[in-house]
């Protein structure tokens, strides 16, 4: 959509460390799942984080759809919790500043990403910043049975989120999972990706202030505890771009299979740079960057 420039996360030698970078840890509490269908945001949370899991700043707030509130049951947010809360114009000054400079990190980011897109940026939310989706990150790095948010979180470090449905709750536990992930990696994660960047901050100054209407209190101890992980990491780490949707068993499967040929054809770029030097290494480079451009036209079609 052009909101967001994703990245991944990356064993490879590529790109920024991951560790030196700071992220914006983002959840929303939606009134549905599509906002094309007059979905809103009635709740939104960032955490602000450095890589080694220290919290710069935490906020969330109630927001004010302007419309009925629909979805209690999975938020627990009704029409009078969002009576005097922001609206999305109000919040955009703030959540600007807090994404500025930061990687923009969410659990399935795909999902928030619409959100942004429909009603934060035309808004005034400056487009264009970094992304990370964790959803895909542990798809990508780890091989599990299940990946959601809470299921992982337990599955790896043996702690079930509290706050769940909560957008600051939710946000913590992704924060969490994301610091894990860094520290429990069996080789340095790297960034690659577009860097993160400065944002301008729309009516900076000139602002009316505004009272934030928060659910979750702040925790001043920031995260919990990051655990040690079981050993569940992948010989060779999967695409992100081939994690995201439901990854079924035929996306799992087919993900792999794309893996373990890329892993073949690295390896036979590494023999030939080895043996007859750079020339010909950018040769094979070059055929490499076409033969994955070609199997994922391959993929594109068969989808």
């Amino acid at each position: 959509m052009g909101t967001l420039r994703m990245g991944a996360l990356t064993r490879r030698r590529v790109g920024l460390r991951a560790a030196d970078l700071e992220y914006a840890v983002l959840d929303t509490e939606t009134t549905g799942l599509d906002p094309s269908a007059g979905a809103r945001v009635v709740e939104i949370a960032v955490v602000r984080m450095r890589g080694d899991g220290a919290v710069v700043e935490e906020f969330n707030t109630l927001v004010d759809p302007c419309a009925p509130v629909s979805g209690r049951e999975f938020h627990g947010i009704g029409d009078s919790d969002t009576v005097g809360a922001p609206t999305s114009a109000q919040l955009v000054p703030k959540l600007t500043g807090l994404l500025s400079g930061a990687v923009v990190v969410s659990h399935n980011l795909d999902f928030e990403q619409r959100f942004l897109a429909s009603e934060l940026v035309p808004a005034g939310l400056p487009a264009g910043q970094s992304g990370l989706c964790t959803l895909r990150a542990l798809r990508s790095q780890l091989d599990l049975r299940r990946y959601s948010l809470a299921r992982a979180s337990h599955a790896l470090s043996g702690d079930w989120p509290t706050g769940q449905h909560t957008a600051l709750g939710d946000a913590r536990a992704c924060a969490k999972l994301l610091a894990e992930l860094l520290a429990n990696a069996p080789g340095e994660l790297r960034y690659s990706g577009p860097e993160p960047r400065a944002l301008p901050v729309p009516g900076a100054g000139s602002a009316a202030p505004v009272r934030w209407k928060p659910r979750t209190n702040g925790a001043p101890g920031g995260l919990a505890p990051l655990r040690p992980w079981p050993s569940c990491w992948r010989a060779v780490e999967l695409d992100a771009k081939l994690c995201g949707g439901a990854f079924d068993v035929r996306a799992r499967t087919e993900a792999e299979s794309a893996a373990r040929r890329d892993s073949r054809l690295r390896a036979r770029l590494a023999t030939v740079a080895a043996v007859t030097g750079g020339a010909a290494a950018t040769a094979v480079g070059g055929l490499l960057v076409r033969m994955a451009g070609e199997a994922g036209g391959l993929r594109g079609r068969r989808g």
